[in-house]
């Protein structure tokens, strides 16, 4: 569960068959889908819910799907709000890179979407939907009340940490959302977005809800399709794009994260990365600290797994997902001038899916410092075009 499986088997199908990279495999598979029927609904599942695989961003997705059965509509279009749509609401795209040094392995984060501004809370804000949050300390509580939203005919999202659900525990796991879609024969139906539901006992969702202090037990669902004001729906993705761009242009500390890691965010964060790829005489320097084959290799595979995720990135970086959402936002009055910006944002996805299908795991050790240098150059390439396209998105904005 939370983790689409079927989906990441087709991936590794098609790697084993064309040598194809991970991140290569899931954009071609994502550009053209496999037919498939539609499944029969789930018994139990709620009147008229259709889970739906393979989103480009996991939780715009989601989303997408449970304001679509609530009835909730784009003022421009009167049809339900695109995932494209919601995932420029919720911030759309940025970048950070972290790395943390432990006894036995050196992690690397790469995240390009908004972060660590509140991707999911924005959504919600900006969606136009009432939308009820609920949190509590109780798993009895947080019971009566999932119940009683699902007694209202809506789908609810809830909070969790995945490995729960199998038994494990992993301490720096982060929460993941999921849509409780119906129940039958006493357990919960679950939409992880693997394209159908899976069944899910009171108790092991209670526990998997549990997970973290600091999303116990949240639920979120739609109470009613709110305003349909298009100034109000205006005024809000005009937000969500300023919001965009100074995160992204910005060389000061993002909000909640202390001064001194503010060059990790934005494009000044994929020039650090740059630098920290070129630097050959410190500790710090990814030469150095990447110089053992074992962490070099874990560290490199999992930038290309945050890459080629649906959560914390997605195919191009996002750029292009982000481009769908100006292209849509450009019909609004006033903000013609996106359908210009779109082309750029486009044109980074490309170069991002170029940089993620360069990143070599199995790089030898002689080579890491011209691997690396390589690297550094494609990202400051890489800068200057977002700098570009990110100016040019807040002119369109404003």
């Amino acid at each position: 569960m939370v983790q689409n499986k079927h989906f990441k088997a087709r991936i590794r199908g098609r790697m084993a068959k064309t040598g194809e990279s991970y991140t290569a495999a899931r954009r071609q598979l994502l550009a053209a889908p496999t037919p498939a029927p539609a499944p029969a609904p789930a018994a139990g599942l709620l009147p008229g819910y259709r889970p739906q695989a393979i989103a480009t961003q996991r939780d715009a997705g989601l989303w997408s799907r449970v304001l679509a059965h609530a009835g909730v509509a784009d003022p421009l279009t009167g049809e339900p709000l695109s995932e494209a749509m919601l995932a420029g609401l919720a911030g759309g795209i940025g970048f950070m890179i972290f790395t943390f040094e432990y006894q036995e392995v050196t992690t690397a984060t790469v995240v390009t979407r908004f972060h660590p501004g509140p991707y999911v809370g924005n959504l919600i804000a900006r969606s136009g939907a009432a939308i009820e949050q609920q949190t509590t300390g109780s798993p009895a509580v947080a019971r009566t009340r999932l119940e009683s939203a699902l007694d209202t005919g809506a789908a609810v999202v809830v909070r969790l940490t995945p490995s729960r659900l199998t038994g494990t525990v992993s301490e720096y796991e982060e929460s993941a959302d999921v849509v409780v879609a119906g129940r039958s024969e006493g357990r919960y139906l679950i939409d992880d977005g693997g394209g159908g539901v899976e069944a899910c006992g009171p108790a092991e969702l209670a526990a998997a809800r549990a997970g973290r202090k600091t999303d116990k037990h949240w639920q979120a669902h739609v109470t009613g399709t709110g305003t349909k004001n298009p100034d109000v729906h205006e005024a809000h993705v005009r937000s969500a794009i300023r919001d965009t761009a100074e995160a992204l242009l910005s060389t000061h500390g993002q909000a909640g994260i202390p001064e001194r890691f503010s060059r990790n965010f934005g494009i000044n964060g994929i020039r650090t990365w740059a630098d920290r790829l070129r630097d050959i005489r410190t500790r710090k320097g990814w030469p150095a600290m990447f110089a053992d084959d074992e962490r070099r290799s874990q560290a490199l595979t999992q930038i290309q797994g945050f890459l080629a995720g649906d959560e914390w990135s997605g195919p191009g970086a996002l750029r292009p997902l982000y481009a769908r959402f100006l292209e849509e936002a450009a019909g609004i009055d006033g903000l013609a001038a996106l359908r210009d910006v779109a082309p750029l944002y486009e044109a980074l996805g490309t170069r991002w899916d170029g940089l993620a299908d360069m990143i070599d795991p199995g790089c030898p050790a002689g080579d890491r410092a011209a691997h690396f240098a390589d690297l550094a150059a494609t990202l400051e390439a890489l800068a200057l075009d977002e700098e570009t396209a990110a100016n040019a998105l807040l002119r369109a904005a404003t």
